[in-house]
């Protein structure tokens, strides 16, 4: 795989980090298996999440797949037996992508989907913020098909973004949609022809990383405070918030800029 110059499979962690300027990519490496997520695939991910929300020069992510698929769900196989027994929790320096047993991550994650998008697939793109899908992405929440139940947030996560109707008709058959089906009931927010989508994710992410960082942030922070906690809990912090956002050398930059009708040049200050 190669975008802007950078070669993508030299790396053989099971996700694999590169940064192309401020935005960073996580890319899911496990082609053999379809991706589908071992016990170490697992901890690879959170802690690549935890290296993103550390490095200060990031701005943005960017999770995506090698090979033909994003993911083909768990490796019930391989992780089984260590979920009944407790295992697979988040290991020290990650954070969990889910955003439900660690502070919730500051920066925004656009999720790039091909190929199959089965069970936890699914499940890490509700968790992300903006979904673009390949015009190939098959979709299945299939878990009770296996006789377990989503228990990575899509019982949470899946109502709230396409509706109670939309979201059981596909938990609790464990049917199989299209990607034209995941745009309609707002799965996925953009579809693009087959081999464009990490392209497209990054252009996206590219204009999030061009805007203000602590404005960026403030608004992703507000927005997880008023899905976690309601729409009260938000409202309280949206006067408080801009007060503090004000005083930023961010803000003085964009009102300049405003005023000498050019593009704002932010430093997240």
């Amino acid at each position: 795989m190669h975008i802007d110059g950078i070669r993508f499979d030299d790396d053989a962690r099971t996700v694999t980090r590169h940064t192309i300027g401020s935005v960073y990519l996580m890319g899911l490496n496990r082609v053999s298996k379809r991706n589908a997520f071992d016990l170490d695939m697992r901890e690879q991910l959170a802690l690549a999440y935890g290296e993103m929300e550390r490095d200060e020069n990031i701005r943005c992510g960017v999770l995506y797949a090698h090979g033909d698929h994003f993911t083909g769900g768990l490796d019930l196989a391989q992780v089984s037996d260590a979920l009944q027994g407790g295992q697979g929790g988040i290991p020290e320096g990650g954070v969990d992508w889910r955003g439900f047993f660690t502070k919730p991550r500051t920066k925004p994650v656009i999720c790039v989907l091909q190929g199959w998008c089965l069970t936890l697939g699914i499940e890490i793109a509700l968790a992300t913020d903006i979904r673009v899908a390949a015009a190939d992405t098959q979709f299945s929440q299939m878990e009770v098909s296996r006789g377990i139940y989503p228990f990575g947030g899509a019982t949470i996560r899946f109502p709230r973004e396409v509706g109670w109707g939309n979201a059981m008709r596909w938990i609790l058959t464990g049917a199989r949609f299209d990607v034209q089906e995941a745009l309609r009931i707002g799965l996925v927010q953009e579809v693009v022809p087959t081999g464009t989508q990490l392209q497209r994710a990054v252009e996206i992410a590219q204009l999030i990383s061009a805007q203000a960082p602590l404005g960026v942030q403030t608004a992703l922070r507000s927005a997880w405070l008023a899905a976690r906690e309601g729409e009260e809990a938000a409202a309280s912090q949206l006067v408080p918030d801009l007060v503090t956002l004000l005083s930023s050398q961010d803000a003085a930059e964009g009102r300049q800029s405003f005023i000498e009708r050019r593009a704002a040049s932010f430093s997240g200050i």
